[in-house]
């Protein structure tokens, strides 16, 4: 069985940049800031390619929605692999239910056999466009993917649960979102970023997909946690258990 596979892929921060609170506190400060592919995206996109290598896949597809720069990160994707990619261009900041709106269009006009995407964005830690892209065209979901195998048009997807490992077989399509043990994503070499210049890029304006981008939830404000207070150096274990009963009072 081949197939397509889609791939929604998010531009966020970089992950090594430590995030900073926006002038307005309404968010994070994204201007003048390292950006680059989500993490869990990054994995979902290497486990499409290696299904792909397999002889499971036909081609991949990577789809990103957000502003003209995010054209970088799916010439990033298809410098790893992917076949060609979508741009759904808006400059609004979008939530699970609108982003999942618009994927789902996406998906009934790719018709993928797989859409295979991230368990969350480390921006917003949400960890629910997955299961609401999945609720919203019918298919069945295996969410935190740490293994994933397809045969007999299905796929067997271990997950890593508290009482161990959970064994899901869900029937194609579907909708399958990665953990950080399903993969290594690989470097994209100097060659095939130069040939992924060449690959194809559509780009469509996400107003024009009639989907309701209205926001259902209001940031009321965002704040820096609190700093750490410095740790004390006791000289004796009574001492230690006199803290911990007088200024911890967790004895």
């Amino acid at each position: 069985m081949t197939m397509k596979v889609l791939v929604p892929v998010k531009r966020v921060v970089d992950y090594n940049i430590k995030p900073r609170v926006a002038a307005d506190g309404r968010g994070v400060e994204t201007q003048g800031v390292k950006m680059s592919m989500n993490p869990f995206d990054e994995i979902a996109l290497e486990e499409a390619i290696r299904l792909r290598e397999k002889g499971h896949a036909s081609s991949v597809v990577v789809v990103s929605i957000g502003p003209q720069a995010a054209q970088d990160t799916l010439r990033t994707a298809m410098a790893m692999g992917a076949d060609q990619a979508i741009l759904v261009r808006t400059d609004a900041a979008l939530e699970p239910l609108a982003v999942a709106n618009l994927l789902k269009v996406i998906v009934e006009r790719e018709n993928p056999g797989l859409v295979s995407m991230g368990k969350q964005a480390i921006d917003d830690d949400m960890n629910a466009t997955g299961q609401i892209l999945a609720a919203k065209l019918g298919w069945p979901q295996a969410t935190f993917a740490s293994q994933v195998k397809i045969h007999d048009g299905k796929a067997e997807v271990s997950r890593e649960v508290d009482g161990g490992i959970e064994v899901v077989n869900v029937s194609l399509p579907a909708v399958i979102t990665a953990d950080l043990r399903l993969n290594e994503p690989r470097y994209a070499s100097l060659p095939n970023i130069m040939k992924a210049r060449k690959k194809p890029l559509e780009t469509l304006d996400a107003e024009s997909l009639g989907v309701d981008l209205t926001p259902r939830l209001k940031v009321v404000n965002v704040s820096e946690p609190p700093e750490r207070q410095a740790g004390v150096i006791v000289e004796t274990v009574d001492e230690l258990v006199h803290k911990l009963k007088t200024e911890a009072k967790v004895l």
